[in-house]
């Protein structure tokens, strides 16, 4: 009797899709990945519902990335919100400014993508918070994530020199917008979680555009991947541009800016019919 044949390996993307409960689109034209607040849910509400039109009609030819600070629950609130406006779940979610990856359907972070993460936080938390406790000027934001710390920020009494002392420790801490404070496992982020999962999906960087408008949107800029900066981005943001090889600035708001962007990195067609 002949052995049986040895099982063939299976590739990243079919892993990947294993721990999702929703279908990937097989050979999309296009990754399209957005920051929420100020990004995909800015601009007009004409541009919005026209967008998410388009994202509907073309959900077998773009797979949709949200890439946010966002927490999972806050963003089950949102899709609730948005629903009127039509709004729908995307494909994935990177949430809590790259700690957090789930599957856009059920909302479920995926294992292979949150593990490594979860390493890096181990224990993180219980050396840096009584740091945090004793400078002035941060509040604890009421989100409820799990591989990161975050504050509401008091410009006026926060004494950014004091966060060094924190990141001695082996974290990342992020300001965006002068209003709120992200303490982050070291090395992660929305661009370095991004490049992992573009890295599982096996696909090519010339078919991905990210768009955001923050300041916590630089670092999925520093990739070096196409990229959208939308008009109304933060000046922070903004006087990072020319270090940015490939993004685009936009003189649109919102998503009227991510329909510019696209066209301008070629994705006109896919377009066609819809702006």
């Amino acid at each position: 009797m002949r052995p049986d044949p040895s099982p063939v390996p299976k590739g990243r993307r079919q892993r990947l899709e294993q721990d999702l409960s929703t279908c990937l689109p097989r050979h999309p034209a296009l990754v399209l990945v957005t920051d929420l607040d100020g990004t995909l849910l800015s601009g007009s509400p004409q541009w919005r519902r026209r967008f998410y039109r388009w994202l509907r009609a073309q959900r077998e030819h773009v797979l949709h990335v949200f890439n946010t600070g966002r927490d999972l629950a806050s963003i089950a609130r949102l899709l609730r919100e948005e629903t009127a406006m039509g709004l729908e779940a995307p494909h994935l979610v990177i949430s809590d400014v790259g700690c957090t990856v789930a599957c856009g359907a059920s909302l479920t972070p995926i294992p292979l993508v949150v593990e490594p993460i979860e390493r890096r936080w181990r224990g993180q938390a219980e050396r840096v918070l009584p740091l945090l406790r004793t400078i002035p000027g941060l509040s604890p934001q009421p989100v409820s994530a799990v591989r990161r710390l975050a504050y509401l920020i008091d410009p006026d009494l926060l004494d950014r020199s004091r966060l060094h002392a924190v990141t001695a420790h082996g974290v990342d801490c992020l300001v965006s917008g002068d209003k709120y404070l992200d303490v982050l496992p070291a090395g992660v982020n929305k661009g370095s979680t991004l490049t992992a999962l573009l890295d599982w999906l096996e696909v090519t960087p010339d078919t991905v555009v990210t768009a955001g408008d923050s300041l916590n949107d630089l670092a999925m800029f520093e990739t070096g991947l196409p990229g959208v900066m939308v008009g109304n981005a933060e000046p922070a943001l903004v006087e990072a541009l020319p270090l940015l090889r490939r993004v685009y600035r936009a003189k649109a708001h919102g998503c009227g800016g991510i329909v510019e962007g696209l066209r301008h990195f070629g994705h006109g067609a896919l377009l066609a019919g819809h702006f």
